[in-house]
């Protein structure tokens, strides 16, 4: 059902839209959630909202500006001048668009586009694996700032046959020098018998400084090699070192739907 955006249409239905808006099902066209018609089949179904309430009516018009569709629970992005694309940053490159000492920065994958993208959080220099390159800022805060509690997950090559009982270390808390942490999920994908390696799967939404080099160093397995492989609703997959590619329509809801759980949470406050 999903299909390509058309700028072209997009332009057309911005010179349609009269005072009381753009019709809904020419948004989500133009949007590229599905063609018109299958737009307007979304619509029959009661499974398009606006702003929160179920729309009924075939010929609602919307405003682009300020009004927030969802299909199916999940949000539509109708500023198609906003982009989203997955990097799997390779070890080796700094997590900013220009480094003082001269080391591979982001924008050898960024150059590539002709609009200007940010990278939301980090990745240390020796840290590979899925980082996010965006022009949204509202998407930047939100999955970057600790407060709002994104999960992320890594797998770890570190020294050692890892235990049960340190799995569960990770899990219950372990003390560092700036504080408690604990593991939202932690558990031993390959032991490491007889190999002097293991394998761990560590997931928290910590936003502290090399917080998964520190806590299983802290519990006596040094990292060898540690690949984010999770941020939030997006998985890393079969995407290769170095890649870059633009998140699908609903990897972008998945993202914005969180966005705009955390602005509700945030006005309730």
């Amino acid at each position: 059902m999903t299909v390509t955006y058309d700028s072209s249409a997009w332009d057309k239905e911005t010179e349609d839209a009269g005072p009381s808006g753009v019709r809904l099902q020419k948004a989500l066209a133009a949007a590229g959630v599905a063609s018109r018609r299958a737009s307007e089949d979304l619509i029959a179904q009661r499974r398009v909202k606006v702003n929160g309430k179920t729309v009924e009516e075939m010929g609602r018009r919307i405003n682009l500006a300020t009004d927030k569709i969802t299909v199916d629970g999940k949000a539509v992005q109708l500023d198609v001048s906003k982009k989203y694309y997955m990097l799997n940053k390779p070890r080796g490159v700094v997590s900013t668009m220009s480094d003082e000492v001269g080391r591979p920065d982001l924008r050898e994958f960024t150059d590539q586009f002709d609009v200007r993208l940010f990278n939301v959080g980090r990745l240390d220099y020796d840290t590979s694996g899925l980082l996010v390159l965006t022009n949204d800022g509202d998407v930047t805060h939100v999955m970057s700032h600790p407060s709002f509690g994104v999960s992320k997950t890594y797998i770890a090559k570190v020294e050692g046959m890892v235990s049960a009982q340190t799995i569960a270390r990770l899990r219950n808390g372990i003390e560092l020098d700036d504080g408690p942490i604990k593991a939202d999920k932690a558990r031993l994908i390959d032991e490491g018998k007889g190999k002097g390696v293991s394998l761990v799967e560590i997931t928290l939404h910590s936003g502290r400084n090399r917080i998964v080099r520190r806590m299983l160093e802290e519990v006596g397995h040094p990292v060898i090699d540690l690949v984010r492989r999770q941020f939030g609703p997006l998985n890393l997959g079969t995407l290769r070192s170095g890649a870059v590619r633009e998140l699908t329509k609903v990897e972008q809801g998945e993202l914005l739907t969180i966005v705009r759980d955390a602005e509700k949470t945030s006005e309730k406050k």
